[in-house]
């Protein structure tokens, strides 16, 4: 399969949960990314389909990590879905703060 460099994808992987990033390759279920930003909780979309396409409906009710950089790669594995992020669900998802407890 092949990634667009410089677009963000929502990424579900079994027992690590949900991401949003910039796959910069993938291979076998394993995707190395940059960009990466762990969704934890999220209030207003049903499941990672409805999230990749309109984003959140309430920012403020979500649980997001910090929003790693270019530079921050990471490698998610047992990759289940990939879907390409629209522009609104970017800018939704960006919106929310990175949650601390």
């Amino acid at each position: 399969m092949t990634f667009e460099k410089d677009k963000f994808y929502v990424i579900r992987a079994d027992r690590a949960g949900v991401f949003i990033g910039k796959i910069i390759e993938e291979n076998s279920g394993t995707i190395r990314a940059n960009n990466l930003r762990r969704l934890y909780y999220w209030s207003g979309a049903l499941d990672v389909t409805q999230l990749a396409k309109e984003g959140v409906g309430n920012p403020s009710r979500c649980k997001f990590s910090v929003q790693l950089g270019d530079d921050d790669i990471s490698t998610i594995y047992n990759v289940i879905e990939v879907h390409s992020c629209t522009e609104k669900a970017l800018h939704t998802i960006q919106s929310v703060p990175a949650w601390k407890s």
